[in-house]
């Protein structure tokens, strides 16, 4: 897979980019958790997602630093279904923070007297706490199914462990696992979508018909998590693709480059876009920056 002195380019390639990761996101965390003015609902649903920035990577990262050194490309069945629960588990949280931040966004936009109101401290501590659990419970379900699968072969031609690349080898009936996928992805992917879609429709409509100051408003804050969603989404779109049907066609160099995009754009894209975008994570860093 990796010939030569060229393993160890890629080496220290992928461990600057996980170097990046951790000090981008841990000093956001930093940032917000030290900051009483950040307390607010929406910089603790960020420091949400950037502590799955964090989680995320670390189930991809250390593993294919291994592999990459490795002149044996091999992995243990139970390591193997770890990596599968710290994956997929952070693609689902991904996509729930990134629909209560959207929701977040339509109360302070849609209804904005009525904010503090409805976004209390015990319904972020609810909300935060449903993202990061229901993600978990539904991997473990996942993972009960495909773990007992005795399989007919051995080899998965990807760079991490995906669920349903460990199914295709089972050398049986695997119809309960793959309605049971069906539903995950309905549940963790497409009804988030769906939250977010509605509630930028309404984000919209109150835009068009309201002043200047709210669309500037909207424009600030939802331009960032927009872009976020976008981007999480084409990789993961593109994840789903590449594991349920035959990409063959695709040279195997980019189908290794999307996997990857998955995993690593997003933690290096979210510090980078809200550090930038958002003008108080901005102007803090600024003075702890500039001392």
């Amino acid at each position: 897979m990796y010939v030569g002195s060229l393993k160890y380019l890629y080496f220290m390639i992928t461990a600057l980019l996980y170097i990046v990761i951790i000090i981008a996101n841990t000093s956001l965390i930093v940032v917000i958790c030290m900051n009483r003015s950040l307390h607010e609902p929406v910089y603790i649903f960020l420091c949400s997602l950037f502590v799955n920035e964090l989680y995320g990577s670390t189930g991809l990262f250390p593993f294919l630093l291994v592999q990459i050194l490795s002149d044996v490309h091999i992995i243990s069945a139970p390591f193997c279904f770890l990596q599968i629960f710290c994956v997929y588990s952070y693609g689902n949280i991904e996509f729930l923070n990134l629909a209560i931040m959207a929701y977040d966004r339509y109360l302070a936009i849609c209804y904005p007297l009525q904010y503090n109101t409805c976004m209390t401290t015990k319904k972020v501590a609810t909300l935060i706490g449903v993202t990061w659990l229901f993600p978990f419970l539904a991997i473990v379900v996942l993972i009960s199914l495909s773990a007992p699968l005795q399989l007919c072969g051995n080899v998965i031609n990807k760079v991490f462990c995906g669920n349903y690349s460990v199914v295709k080898l089972a050398c049986y009936d695997t119809r309960v696992n793959n309605i049971y996928g069906l539903i995950y992805t309905v549940i963790s992917i497409i009804i988030p979508l769906i939250l977010i879609l509605y509630t930028y429709i309404k984000i919209l409509k109150v835009c068009f018909s309201g002043s200047k100051q709210t669309r500037q408003k909207a424009v600030s804050t939802c331009t960032p998590h927009l872009a976020s969603l976008l981007n999480f989404s084409f990789g993961s779109c593109f994840e789903i693709l590449q594991s349920r049907f035959n990409m063959n066609s695709v040279p195997n160099i980019l189908r290794i480059f999307l996997s990857l995009y998955w995993l690593t754009c997003q933690p290096l894209f979210n510090p980078a876009l809200y550090g930038l975008k958002m003008s108080k994570i901005r102007n803090i860093c600024k003075r702890l920056l500039c001392g």
